[in-house]
């Protein structure tokens, strides 16, 4: 969550108050900065999730007697093949969001809402299969992995995009905008610190499930109806 909460901060609030160029767009060398600490955090993230506290993010097994074991870890053969599934599905999610796109376009346009609210739904179309499988994991109530699938998925879409989209700009000298408007920087900051107060005690209940939706709910409306 500090991670996700910094990455976020660095990539979509910080562009609005750098001097260097007019915001809400970095210049070249900040924009290579930031991409570089992205990648970098996203790195570390990954060496804690594979190697370091990689049995925090396992299933353990369960004994007859009801004693929990360590989870095996997996053989090289599932790994490689794991490795390539996982690229074949992201491809086909990428793919799938790519086709989708005009379509949305057209029904946005022709709803009148924001051309903003195409890329929230692109972006959900992409979180989706993430998303599912942590609701399926909480459903179970296996709640470290469901926050595990999640806030990893959040992580990795912004630690691994803004990378990407820097080396193009940077690349094409086309001009990316980062920063985000008022609005979204306040729902950004509260649902950080309202994700942080639920997560800090390890205990929770449904009304910090229900502050979050709510948030959520603010956001996609606001988006349609700014």
């Amino acid at each position: 969550m500090a991670t996700l909460g910094a990455i976020a901060v660095l990539t979509l609030v910080l562009p609005n108050h750098t001097t260097s160029h007019p915001g809400p767009v970095y210049s070249s060398s900040q924009l290579a900065f930031v991409a570089l600490v992205s990648a970098g955090l996203y790195g570390v993230f990954v060496l804690v999730q594979s190697v370091r506290h990689r049995e925090y993010f396992l299933t353990p097994t369960t004994s007859d007697d009801g004693d929990e074991l360590p989870a095996h870890p997996a053989t090289n053969g599932a790994a490689l093949l794991s490795a390539g599934l996982l690229l074949a599905c992201l491809g086909a999610v990428v793919l799938l969001a790519k086709a989708l796109a005009p379509s949305i376009e057209a029904s946005v346009a022709a709803a009148g809402a924001p051309k903003s609210l195409v890329g929230v739904i692109i972006a959900g179309v992409v979180l989706l299969p993430e998303g599912l499988a942590a609701f399926r994991a909480a459903r179970i109530n296996r709640l470290q992995t469901s926050l595990n699938l999640a806030l990893g998925s959040a992580l990795a879409s912004i630690g691994l995009t803004i990378p990407a989209v820097a080396i193009v700009s940077i690349t094409t000298g086309m001009h990316l905008t980062l920063g985000i408007d008022s609005k979204s920087t306040v729902l950004l900051l509260l649902s950080l610190f309202v994700t942080g107060q639920s997560l800090g005690t390890g205990r929770t209940t449904v009304m910090q499930g229900a502050v979050l939706l709510v948030l959520f709910a603010t956001y996609l409306f606001t988006t349609i109806v700014p």
